[in-house]
């Protein structure tokens, strides 16, 4: 589906979830809320929006939740504090995560994906000889050392890149900025702006999603013991997070972005808003299965698709059992009833 039909989409979103005659359901007063502590895989950014607006325009009370967000960081680590106790739910970066807590037997499970299309890049100079993915085989790749067993086993694999390209990549931009040949991996929404703003560059910019990199982002993950005893605020976080997401990609993100600022100062107006454009420009969160199932949908096929390169390539082993990382149970219920249920 091209622009023009998300747009649809959007615009069928709106007119349902905003129809005068159906008025949100605020919880009766008294009513105890169900509380819900959910930390974040980074500080606060607009990569976090929708969840920001949800909490701001106070979608996440109207579904009967008390929600407090945490905001991550360096030394925050999302597995450990769920398993710790410590947050009730966590966002979970990429596959990689629900799926390492599966190995390790722990019982969390991905209960949405935000993000249809992992953010993750490889940026250039302006060059005639890369127009592709493809074209970078055999050229030297900086990339940092977690990418070495996360999305490079799935370049190998895609493009028959190997090993000896690897250069390693430090998070500073100078090396990149004075070799017109150099290659890095990025951030949609981080490096490529920074290029920009520090370089006075336009970068090359190619998603590995558009190349077929199977993998999710920004996903819930719940533990099994919640889920089971408390679907009904499971299903009430991931429709109240969806309806956020929504207003915050494609209605007013301003009440999002003041709590966003409050947590993070360091985040500018500019900042967030080239985020927001990227997000919506790549199609990151309404793209693809989305489209068809409603934001936040994941399905069968991607979920094995991942974990078949991954265990091909030695990630994880053949036999693990890859369907406990996830669940279909909240989410693929299509845009008309999220927004009629956001509605009511």
């Amino acid at each position: 589906m091209g622009v023009l039909g998300r747009l649809s989409v959007v615009l069928a979103f709106f007119l349902v979830a905003c129809s005068p005659a159906e008025t949100p359901k605020i919880p009766a007063q008294g009513k105890p809320q169900t509380k819900i502590s959910f930390v974040t895989d980074w500080k606060a950014q607009a990569e976090h929006g929708g969840f920001y607006q949800a909490l701001a325009e106070g979608l996440y009370a109207k579904h009967g939740l008390d929600v407090t967000i945490m905001q991550g960081g360096a030394a925050v680590n999302v597995p450990q504090l769920l398993a710790g106790g410590a947050a009730t739910f966590g966002m979970g970066s990429n596959n990689f995560i629900p799926l390492n807590l599966v190995r390790e037997g722990a019982k969390f499970k991905a209960v949405m994906a935000v993000f249809q299309k992992d953010p993750q890049v490889l940026i250039t100079h302006p060059r005639d000889d890369i127009k592709s993915i493809a074209d970078m085989k055999g050229k030297p790749i900086m990339i940092g050392d977690a990418a070495t067993v996360t999305f490079w086993p799935w370049l190998k694999a895609k493009f028959g890149f190997s090993d000896t390209q690897i250069r390693k990549y430090t998070f500073n931009l100078a090396p990149f900025l004075v070799d017109k040949n150099a290659i890095q991996e990025g951030y949609l929404s981080s490096e490529p702006y920074a290029v920009e703003k520090e370089g006075k560059i336009k970068p090359q910019i190619f998603p590995l999603a558009d190349a077929g990199y199977p993998g999710y982002s920004n996903m819930v993950l719940v533990s099994d013991k919640w889920i089971a005893e408390n679907p009904e605020a499971v299903q009430a976080f991931v429709e109240a997070s969806i309806e956020g997401w929504m207003h915050y990609l494609y209605g007013d993100p301003a009440a999002g972005n003041a709590l966003i600022k409050r947590d993070n100062p360091e985040m500018s107006d500019e900042l967030i808003a080239q985020a927001i454009d990227k997000m919506k420009s790549f199609g990151i969160a309404l793209s693809g299965d989305a489209e068809r199932l409603g934001l936040g949908a994941m399905t069968d096929a991607r979920w094995q698709e991942f974990f078949d390169v991954m265990a091909k390539e030695g990630i994880y082993p053949a036999d693990l059992d890859y369907r406990s990382a996830y669940t279909l149970q909240f989410v693929n219920k299509g845009y008309a009833l999220n927004a009629q249920h956001a509605a009511k």
